[in-house]
């Protein structure tokens, strides 16, 4: 599983990408805005500093300036994944922008149907929110595993990409269902490292190699 960070935030994304384990970056406008910075330059510096796909959204609603929005990303750099809503203007982009060899994120999916559409549309990238729908009392997890079925079944390159992640048990779940990547905050990828075991465990190493009086350097 691929694992993209989801935040505008350039010195997060520099620490996690340090670990070596970051396949890619998802943005969106709420997550500029609560940054701050030039939408542009945040997105070049992001592209600078991760090799893999960079999810820059298209704010229009309306295909023609949605398009002409979406060219213009990808412009940005070639790890540019220019990010389309689940619309009929979305996908109406989402197939001119991948017909030109452009990676479309296909965000705000909410059902099976509308993700088999974007995949019909070309879309490089899904992306079912489950923490949303877990909200409105719906099974988020659900979506991923009739998406994974459908596409697996038609053999769709579009890769799942489960966002809205939540919490670790949201990212293995969807491991285990077989999602291609998961965009996970970073407050919620830093969790998956933790255990009380793993603490206790190093807490009781470092007492016993104190209690030696030895150094290694």
């Amino acid at each position: 599983m691929k694992f993209f960070i989801d935040t505008a935030d350039l010195n997060e994304i520099r620490d996690l990408a340090a670990t070596g384990l970051v396949d890619g970056v998802t943005t969106n406008p709420s997550l500029i805005a609560k940054n701050g910075g030039d939408f542009i330059e945040v997105i070049k510096e992001i592209c600078g500093i991760v090799s893999g796909p960079v999810s820059a959204e298209c704010v229009a609603t309306d295909h023609e300036t949605m398009l002409k929005e979406g060219l213009y990303l990808a412009k940005i750099a070639d790890n540019i994944a220019v990010k389309v809503p689940l619309t009929v203007d979305g996908l109406k982009t989402c197939k001119a922008l991948s017909d030109d060899g452009i990676m479309v994120n296909v965000t705000l999916c909410f059902s099976a149907a509308q993700a088999l559409l974007a995949a019909k549309a070309g879309a490089a990238f899904i992306s079912p929110f489950v923490g949303r729908l877990d909200d409105i009392g719906h099974d988020g997890m659900q979506l991923i595993a009739e998406v994974v079925q459908i596409y697996s079944n038609y053999e769709f390159d579009t890769e799942v990409l489960v966002a809205s992640i939540r919490n670790p048990l949201h990212v293995i779940d969807a491991a285990k269902m077989g999602a291609d990547v998961a965009t996970i905050p970073p407050s919620t990828l830093k969790q998956l490292f933790k255990h009380p075991l793993t603490d206790k465990g190093l807490d009781a190493f470092l007492k016993d190699w104190a209690s030696t009086g030895q150094t290694i350097l």
